[in-house]
């Protein structure tokens, strides 16, 4: 998992992406962003926690749609949480999130680059895969998205899904959740969660 940030952060660095932008077009521009980024600022390049929040908070979130991907991966049980339930596993799996982030962006390398393959897609497709690999290691490491087309993003595309060597980041975690929820309930599952952060934080 530890190349999810690499690919993760690389939703929303860009400034320029226009409504009217096809998602693979989208993507290069921002993975290209993302690389010129991280090779400018250490902290980004090391893990900076706080730096990697602040990312999300002003340039990621925009791209990437945290409510979808959070109900996806509590499953069936997200619908019979309360809105303070549906808040505070948000708000946790943000943060397991962006600790996953912060181990892949010491892996880049300045010879690091990120190739978005062409994709053929239909003006009415609502939703899309883009495939994707990063190269300059021993092997290249294929990513795919998936993306919605949403009128609420600035380039009109967000992202709710990743597939990195194969595995489904919200499937992959859509397990875990569904056990601790028939374990411990909605609050069980925001307690663990919560604590798995806090230890997190702590290494």
């Amino acid at each position: 998992m530890q190349w999810l940030a690499t690919l993760a952060l690389a939703l929303g660095l860009s400034g320029v992406a226009t409504a009217q932008q096809a998602p693979d077009q989208f993507m290069q521009q921002l993975t290209n962003e993302l690389l010129d980024m991280v090779r400018k600022d250490p902290a980004l390049k090391a893990g900076d926690l706080q730096k990697i929040g602040a990312v999300l908070d002003t340039k990621l979130k925009p791209y990437i749609n945290f409510q979808r991907m959070t109900a996806a991966a509590v499953g069936p049980a997200w619908r019979q949480a309360t809105p303070e339930q549906q808040k505070r596993l948000q708000e946790e799996f943000k943060l397991l999130l962006m600790r996953s982030y912060s181990g892949a962006l010491s892996q880049i390398k300045d010879n690091s680059t990120i190739v978005v393959k062409p994709l053929r897609q239909a003006s009415s497709d609502s939703e899309v895969v883009v495939r994707s690999e990063i190269r300059g290691g021993a092997e290249p490491i294929p990513i795919d998205y998936r993306l919605e087309k949403t009128p609420d993003a600035d380039s009109g595309w967000r992202i709710y899904n990743f597939n990195i060597l194969g595995i489904w980041l919200v499937d992959n975690y859509r397990t875990q959740f569904s056990q601790e929820i028939n374990a411990k309930g909605i609050d069980g599952l925001i307690a663990t969660l919560s604590e798995r952060n806090k230890t997190n934080n702590r290494k």
